[in-house]
This record gives structure tokens, sequence and C-alpha cells, in this order.
């Protein structure tokens, strides 16, 4: 088999590159304040930037917000107040909230920010062309993002310029990543499409329809031919994230070198008769669905239909599988206090 490698050098950033004095000026609204939005807050503020949180006027994050020390205003208000709007709501719920709460305040020469580019790649969002359009974007959950911030380091971010107005979006955006400790192990350039299309494409694949559906195919095989679910468990799914700690930190060959010489060997010779060929042509056929619109269509007109039920099927599902129950029991053996959800 003949590969073809092209090799591209992606544009990236430190600490050192990146000027964070020239937007202490300016006032940045982060718009929500989930995992994400709180985190991001929390490191713009303590970086020294001056921050709003903008939520729905007495909204569940309101409160805790506040308690975290923000200054914390209606959405509208915060758009009529801040240089940089960053949006950091769901995907489905940020055109209803453009719509009503941003774009009649936005103003010639702010910045609209985003951390994924799905809104604004599919035209969810059409942004006026007097105005910057950015995105930082953490390759990691906000708790991650908080602590290795706390830690004085960072998450690694991707970072793009959808539209430069002022020709000072790449400034504003790169301050940004600094200002949440991005660029302290370094941010790379990518644009809106290729962010919204590899991510998406990313979750399905493999990050969680892939690794899921695998996981459970392994378990059950076990299962179906006489071993004990327990026993099924702890080798299908419990030993995984000791595998993926080691491909995160030494990659794929690093962690072959780091397993039994029976693990590596067998995983070398058999692992391309579970993901084969055509596991790879399948693979195309979802990336060709995302590239073509398709799934964007499907989830929108999902979630408008049945808003968060429109995935409630697939979870119940999922949670009444063999390997759910016999999770929960070994997870309380491991983890006695951990309360799932």
């Amino acid at each position: 088999m003949i590969y073809t490698v092209l090799l591209l050098s992606a544009k990236k950033w430190l600490d050192k590159d990146v000027d964070l004095d020239w937007v202490k000026g300016q006032t940045f609204s982060v718009v929500g304040y989930g995992i994400q939005g709180s985190a991001q807050a929390k490191n713009m503020k303590d970086s020294g930037l001056d921050v709003l949180v903008g939520l729905r006027n007495n909204g569940n994050s309101w409160k805790s917000a506040q308690d975290d020390g923000h200054n914390v205003v209606t959405i509208s208000e915060a758009t009529k107040r801040a240089d940089v709007i960053h949006i950091l709501i769901p995907d489905m719920e940020q055109a209803e909230i453009y719509r009503r709460e941003i774009a009649p305040f936005l103003e010639k020469g702010k910045a609209l920010s985003f951390s994924h580019g799905a809104a604004v790649h599919w035209q969810w969002i059409s942004p006026p062309k007097d105005v910057d359009v950015v995105m930082v974007a953490p390759k990691g959950p906000g708790q991650l993002v908080r602590e290795l911030f706390q830690q004085s380091f960072g998450t690694p971010s991707l970072v793009a310029v959808y539209q430069d107005y002022t020709k000072k979006a790449w400034e504003r955006v790169l301050a940004m990543a600094k200002a949440i400790g991005s660029t302290r192990p370094g941010v790379i350039q990518t644009t809106f499409k290729e962010e919204v299309e590899t991510d998406w494409f990313g979750e399905q694949a493999d990050l969680c329809g892939g690794s899921h559906r695998l996981i459970i195919s392994a378990f059950e095989t076990l299962v179906e031919a006489g071993y004990q679910p327990e026993v099924a468990y702890f080798e299908c799914l419990h030993e995984l994230k000791l595998i993926v700690d080691l491909i995160q930190k030494y990659g794929i060959i690093g962690m072959y070198r780091r397993v039994s010489e029976t693990a590596r060997y067998g995983g070398l010779t058999r692992g391309s008769k579970i993901i084969d060929a055509d596991s790879k042509v399948k693979m195309k056929n979802i990336l060709e669905e995302i590239k073509s619109g398709q799934f964007a269509q499907e989830w929108q007109s999902a979630y408008k239909k049945e808003n968060k039920a429109s995935f409630s099927k697939y979870m119940k599902e999922l949670e009444d599988h063999q390997i759910e129950m016999v999770g929960r029991d070994i997870r309380k053996m491991m983890w006695p206090s951990r309360t799932e959800t």
C-alpha cells in the first residue's frame, strides 16, 4: 500500500509572539457561562482583561457568575458595552440569541468571537461586513482550560479569522488566546471551515461515535462467547484509558513501546482486521456528509423539532445496555464517592 503524504507547516504562535497590552483598554464580553464560558471568562479576567459576562436576565448562571466576581449584565447590554463579543453558548442556540440580543446592538468595528465555527460556517449567523469575526478554539474541555491556566500553563488552541474588517482581527484573536493561556503551549492557525469539519469528523468517526461502538462491540463479543460481563468491562472499556493516555503522551508508536510484547504483536497484526479498508470508506462517507452540509441540516432539523430530545432515545438505549449496568457497579468499587449523572 502506497501513501502520499503532504506535509504542511501550520503557522503557530507562542506567548513571546503575542502582545496583550494593546487590548487591555478594550472590553470583552463572554456570552454564556457553562463549563467553557466560565473557564475562559475567569482566565481572561485573571490576565487583566476587562471582562463582562453576558447572560439571559437572571438565568441559571447569573448568580454563579456574580459569585465568581464577574460583572454580569444582559447579553444585549454586554453587546452594547463590549468591543469583542465572545459567544460561548451551545451551537443550536447561537442563531436565535444572535438575532434577538446581539445583532441589533452590534456596532461597526466590533468583533464577534467564537470557540467553534459551526454557526458562521453554515451561515446560521451572517455577520455584517463591518465587524471582525474570529475564533479561538481550545483543544480541551473547560475544566482543563481553567486548571492548566492556574498551573501557569495552558490548553493549546486553534485560532482563525473569518473576517478582518479592522485589520486588527489577528491581534485581537491572538490576544484572547494568550489571555486564556493557550499561547503558553502554543496556538495553531486554521480556518472556520477546517475547524468545523475536522472537529465534527473526529467526534463521529473515533472520539465519540467510533470509540463507543468499538467498545460495545468488543464487550458484546466476549459476553456472547460466555465470558463474565465484569471481566469483559475491564478488558474492553476500563483499560482503554490507560492506552489512550499513553497515545496522547507518547504517540501511537510510543504506546506500542510501552505495552507488553504480546499486546504489541497482537495489536499490530490484528488491528487492521477490525478497522479495515471498508471502515475507512465509511469514514470517508461520514466526512462527505459533514462537508456537504448534510449532517448540519439533519442536526439543525432534529434540534428544531425535538430540541434536546433529539438524542434522548439514543441515550436511553445506551443507558439500558448491559455494559452501562455493569459499569455503574464497577465504577462504585473504584470511586465510591463519585456521583453519576
